[in-house]
């Protein structure tokens, strides 16, 4: 078995951004020489995610006001009690989760035909980076 391990790094303009990584999910494959297996793609931050869906503005629009509706920014959280501002960050990467696991398949990426592999930033402007794990054979 094979295993191949790639980080992409992040610095969001914004606290909150939907970013497509699929092509470079599917830069690490290529370069993996993994034939048939698993990529791993997390998150490797407490207030970011990872997540697959349509690569559609009008869904990233509603995923973001559901998101907000359920954990909604400058609520009196008791993590702001540590002195931090960033609650709802934690608990929309809650929601979104943090890694996915994507299939390869005869050496490629293998989506459904509108899936697009996101980077969702909950708390950004600093440094933080995504893990892609690829195994198999």
């Amino acid at each position: 078995m094979k295993a191949y391990t790639k980080y992409l790094w992040f610095k969001t303009n914004k606290r909150r951004e939907y970013i497509n990584i699929t092509s470079e999910v599917e830069k690490a494959v290529r370069e993996s020489e993994v034939i048939e297996g698993m990529t791993l793609v997390s998150a490797m931050h407490i207030t970011a995610g990872v997540y697959v869906n349509d690569d559609e503005s009008g869904i990233i629009l509603d995923i973001d006001e559901m998101l907000e509706q359920l954990a909604p920014l400058g609520k009196n959280y008791h993590h702001h009690r540590t002195g931090e501002d960033n609650g709802d960050a934690h608990l929309k990467s809650l929601l979104v989760h943090h890694q996915v696991i994507l299939p390869v398949t005869n050496g490629k990426l293998d989506l459904g035909p509108w899936q697009q592999v996101y980077y969702a930033e909950f708390d950004g402007q600093r440094k933080k980076r995504v893990v892609i794990k690829v195994m198999g054979d």
